[in-house]
């Protein structure tokens, strides 16, 4: 059933709010991810193969424990938004934007009349009846985020065409994407990469959105808090899971 979005109340708030994306399609590791204090997740439909169904158990868990349950999209897929929003998704994070059209597309399958036209339905979202449905359209347009990930040169550009008409709750800069769209592949910390992320957190400060910083080093979210961001993915469950193997391996079993 739909619940008051607790991210969106934290950053009106200005306190600061930590997330991970997590691609291992298992409730159990979003289970974890609530357990050990994140306010958010960001469940990815876009490289992992998650069925609807799936995607509405590890939805489940996230709401079990306390996790705002973020859904990234593959790219352009209206039917994809609509499934995850009725799964119970509290956001949609969606990819490879690159104009305002995108946005638009993605704001018309996300809220209702008069904001979009997303398609009426019953089931989780209004709590199977107990919600009048009025309310829920209502609610639903208020706690429902849409967040934009930028990581193209063209958004990088075009980003406050994709602002000024409002509409965006959060903005995620994707430096892996970026960096290959500037023709430097995984080098995310090569200086056209960094330059792009900051053009993208000046164009959020200027419309007043949010900005989510990717930052996986205290150093890196110090500098970031630094400059007035309160909004952190610190990393993927996958990536995490991998070093944490490695590591107990080598400080345990003496592997190399």
């Amino acid at each position: 059933m739909l619940r008051t979005n607790q991210v969106r109340q934290k950053l009106a708030a200005g306190e600061e709010v930590h997330g991970l994306f997590s691609t291992l399609p298992e409730p159990a590791v979003t289970e974890m991810i609530g357990c050990a204090g994140y306010d958010f997740v960001i469940l990815d439909t876009e490289h992992t193969l998650v069925g609807p169904q799936q995607l509405e158990n590890l939805i489940r868990a996230a709401e079990a424990n306390g996790l705002t349950p973020f859904v990234r999209v593959p790219e352009a897929d209206p039917g994809a938004v609509l499934r995850a929003l009725d799964a119970g998704a509290m956001g949609i994070v969606v990819p490879h934007v690159r104009t305002r059209a995108d946005v638009d597309a993605t704001i018309r399958a996300a809220r209702y009349a008069p904001e979009g036209m997303r398609s009426l339905n019953g089931g989780r979202g209004p709590g199977f009846g107990l919600i009048d449905p009025a309310e829920y359209i209502r609610r639903a347009n208020e706690e429902i985020m849409l967040i934009p990930l930028i990581e193209d040169a063209e958004g990088v550009a075009a980003i406050d065409g994709i602002l000024a008409p409002g509409g965006v709750d959060l903005v995620l800069p994707g430096p892996g994407d970026l960096s290959q769209s500037y023709g430097v592949p995984w080098q995310v910390r090569h200086p056209r990469v960094q330059e792009a992320v900051r053009t993208v957190r000046a164009a959020c400060a200027r419309h007043s959105v949010p900005f989510c910083a990717m930052s996986t080093t205290p150093e890196r979210r110090a500098e970031w808090r630094a400059d007035g961001v309160t909004a952190f993915v610190l990393g993927e469950d996958r990536d995490l899971t991998a070093r944490a193997l490695r590591g107990h391996l080598q400080r345990v079993g003496g592997g190399g």
